[in-house]
């Protein structure tokens, strides 16, 4: 899909424009209100608008098959239509301690089910070093490992209990799409898909990467179109209560523009990579050079809050051993 892009609008504006997901949303029913962690969710309101992150993912599937447009004004004046391709470079999940009880409590019905045989995944968990937990913190890939990880990575009420992450580190080139990726964590994580934005803490995110594919025309060799991106995004409504006042951003302006029903996750930040020449800074009154120094700074303190060694943002922003 190739949105259409606004007047005065930068190349800069119309990409994080056209990559911001709209994600189609629910109403959480009034007797389920009194159930919310009021820690994250302490306004006092008459609905309560969610989504699941299975809805999120499906956001990224045209994305992930054929790649995101985004329409580019060169230096000549001429446009053309730049396609990206998302991949998942990093998502850590946050919810609370009953959460995570509750899932046990199923994972151990499952278990006692088929004979007590526990899955590869808990067994990994369960067998690793506290060296290997270590290094599954600073930058490698791990899911739900029961109390072990709730001892280990405890954290406070309000950030919650650190149920998923995971952190790419391959190449670009040995990467899958982000929703291929989705689909694989999926089998060993099912809640990757029926977590609900209200079940998650303020401290869940996840970042993207984008990658140049190819544009139209084609024929052209425009250096400047080879840069790449990397945008982190919040997941839990507490923040989309607070963005929802403000929701007067250009991906909000497509969302009125097309009808579109759903909750907007902008990016709250931003690294790039091989950003050369003028095409991405091109607004003469600075604005866009502000906001990527404003991006960048809020991704960064964001990673440095939560003590989180990110192998993409480290290799975007030139810190190869942070």
């Amino acid at each position: 899909m190739i949105f259409e892009r606004r007047s005065m609008q930068s190349n800069l504006e119309c990409f994080l424009d056209c990559t911001t997901p709209i994600v189609p949303s629910q109403f959480l029913p009034k007797t389920a209100l009194m159930n919310l962690n009021r820690l994250w969710h302490p306004w006092d309101r008459e609905t309560v608008e969610y989504f699941t992150l299975g809805d999120l993912w499906s956001c990224y599937g045209e994305w992930s098959a054929y790649g995101a447009g985004v329409p580019i004004i060169l230096k000549n004046g001429e446009t053309v239509i730049q396609y990206y391709v998302p991949y998942l470079s990093a998502i850590q999940i946050f919810t609370s301690h009953s959460s995570l009880n509750s899932f046990r409590a199923f994972r151990e019905e499952v278990d006692a089910r088929d004979g007590g045989i526990r899955d590869s995944l808990s067994d990994s968990c369960s067998e690793e070093n506290e060296n290997d937990k270590l290094w599954r913190w600073d930058g490698g890939s791990s899911e739900e490992c029961g109390h072990d990880q709730e001892n280990s990575w405890h954290l406070s009420d309000r950030l919650g209990h650190l149920c998923f992450e995971y952190f790419e580190r391959s190449a670009p080139y040995g990467r899958v799409p982000l929703m291929d990726k989705i689909n694989e964590l999926a089998q060993k994580f099912p809640r990757l898909i029926s977590l609900r934005s209200i079940d998650l803490s303020p401290a869940s995110w996840m970042a993207v990467a984008w990658y140049p594919i190819y544009h139209i025309p084609t024929g052209r060799t425009v250096k400047d179109l080879s840069a790449c991106f990397l945008t982190f995004h919040t997941l839990s409504s507490s923040f989309q209560e607070m963005e929802a006042k403000e929701d007067t951003g250009s991906a909000a302006h497509r969302k009125q523009k097309e009808g579109e029903e759903g909750i907007v996750l902008p990016p709250f930040g931003l690294a790039t990579y091989k950003m050369h020449g003028s095409v991405w800074i091109s607004d003469e009154s600075g604005r866009d050079q502000e906001r990527l120094l404003s991006l960048l700074s809020a991704a960064d303190s964001w990673l440095k809050q939560l003590r989180v060694q990110h192998h993409d943002f480290n290799y975007f922003t030139g810190i190869r051993n942070r």
